[in-house]
């Protein structure tokens, strides 16, 4: 590993070698006084750094699928395996929002100890709580110890939801950047995708409910081996020494060992150009103190958190988790059996998901973020629109509603999904990034719930048409929020974005 031995001065960081025969090399002009995307890495060596994150993206997701079949499970006289099985929906809806407001509580503390623990070590806590959640509810002698089980996995959850985009975004090659984060939700929906698997597998077991939580431990071991075994991310290494919390020499020579690690032989010796050059960036885009709580509400600052939270507010008051809610009705009106085929159909819903998601994958950084996002929630307006005429009109066409209803799931999939939570990742300014992206995180997860729990007393009192033609105008102003508000950001560098964008 090759290292500069003199510290250096921001006038003097512009320098930068230009490379050539190596894996994701180019050549474009100077911008700024450096080499913009002159970036060496090996593909291989990026998928690692991808992978243990991502894995708690897919804990997540398994944590939705599997609930989704617990919950049949646990109340079932015969194959609870328990004396306590005659729940009543109050307690099964704590046992299924149990998670979520678990990880209401790990946003929250994400804001205030993210960027002094790092990404790598909240991802391990989170990789921990997720151990100790999941054997904790498996294991549950009564009910009161599976909620705490259920609060503590959602612990893990708000952190791991929390750490993950960012470490990836820190650590990724700025050309598969966008690839690599809308990965991440193809993660979660694989996630779900198997916990509806395993689910309808173990749903007829005695005491399955136990097993499917409990299948989820040994991935919460591998992501915690996994994120300790890789560095930290160099970005927020070279943070803490500009905000001079360490010696910059030393932090400066650990981000260009980190560096090497993370890009692979392919890197060569450029690891001290390629961190001298962030501390360039870092230097122009300017000061790089740490930003106290007023001052997220001001200048590119609030500019960050007006795009990061709407997108993530957008991404949930559309309805996603009421129309997924109401999947089972619009396909049984279709002549589906809710009873016989509800893990079938989720799984379907699933694999729709997964291949939509994975579509998003592929042409995030050809295409861009705003096309996804604007062709996307398009979609998802028609869908909505379509789904409330049939419930006011159209009620004799099953065939419309589900058509409707896949459209919107291929749509959202194409567009909020992975889109939402790249962005979050990507729009912060480094020093805002720990805080701001926990804000999203919390505002995404309390949404989400809110629209959960008022969806049932909103169909009563308006009407499922009326209420799905409100998330219809709902994804209208949000098509004109991404319009006039959210910036392209394919193909720049996260501080090209703060100096560009904001």
């Amino acid at each position: 590993m090759a290292s500069d031995p003199q510290q250096p001065t921001l006038s003097s960081l512009g320098k930068v070698g230009k490379s050539s025969g190596e894996i994701g090399s180019v050549e474009e002009p100077l911008i700024n006084g450096r080499v913009h995307g002159s970036e060496n890495y090996s593909v291989v060596a990026a998928i690692l750094p991808f992978l243990f994150p991502a894995l708690g993206g897919l804990l997540y997701g398994y944590d939705i699928g599997a609930t989704s079949c617990a919950t049949i499970s646990i109340v079932s006289a015969t194959l609870s395996g328990i004396s306590w099985y005659n729940l009543s929906s109050v307690e099964i809806g704590l046992i299924t929002s149990g998670s979520l407001y678990g990880a209401l509580i790990g946003s929250v503390l994400a804001f205030n100890v993210a960027d002094f623990l790092g990404r790598r070590r909240e991802l391990l806590a989170a990789a921990l709580l997720y151990l100790v959640g999941a054997l904790i509810t498996a294991l549950a002698p009564d009910f009161p110890i599976m909620v705490i089980g259920r609060f503590v996995f959602g612990i893990g959850i708000g952190l791991a939801m929390h750490a993950a985009p960012m470490y990836i975004a820190e650590t990724a090659p700025t050309k598969i950047r966008g690839r690599l984060i809308s990965l991440k939700e193809f993660f979660i929906v694989l996630g779900m995708v198997g916990g509806y698997g395993i689910g309808s597998l173990l749903v007829d077991t005695v005491a399955g409910w136990r097993y499917m939580y409990g299948a989820s431990t040994p991935l919460a071991v591998i992501m915690g081996i996994g994120m300790w075994w890789l560095p930290a991310s160099p970005r927020w290494l070279l943070l803490r020494a500009i905000q001079g919390k360490g010696n910059m020499q030393e932090l400066r020579e650990t981000a260009v060992g980190c560096l090497y690690r993370l890009r692979g032989p392919a890197f060569g010796d450029s690891a001290p150009e390629q961190v001298d050059e962030i501390l360039t960036e870092l230097a122009y885009v300017g000061d790089e103190k740490e930003a106290t709580f007023s001052e997220m509400f001001k200048g590119k600052c609030l500019k960050a958190l007006t795009i990061g939270a709407g997108l993530v507010l957008f991404q949930q008051i559309t309805g996603q988790p009421s129309v997924l809610y109401y999947a089972g009705s619009i396909l049984q009106s279709a002549g589906f059996s809710a009873a016989s085929d509800a893990t079938r159909v989720s799984i379907l819903l699933g694999l729709l998901k997964l291949i939509m998601t994975g579509v998003a994958v592929l042409v995030v950084d050809k295409l861009g973020r705003r096309p996804l996002l604007l062709g996307g929630v398009s979609g998802m307006v028609i869908s909505l629109f379509l789904i409330g005429s049939y419930y006011l009109f159209l009620d004799d066409v099953p065939v419309v509603a589900v058509v409707a209803l896949l459209l919107y799931v291929g749509c959202y999939q194409l567009s909020f999904g992975p889109i939402g939570w790249l962005m979050i990742s990507e729009i912060f300014p480094l020093r805002l990034r720990g805080r701001g992206l926990s804000i999203a995180v919390l505002v995404n997860f309390g949404a989400n719930a809110l629209v959960t729990f008022a969806f049932s007393p909103l169909k009563a009192l308006l009407g499922a048409a009326l209420l799905f033609y409100i998330f219809g105008a709902i994804a209208v102003a949000s098509l004109l929020f991404i319009f006039f508000v959210v910036p392209e950001t394919k193909g720049l560098t996260l501080e090209e974005i703060e100096a560009k964008c904001l």
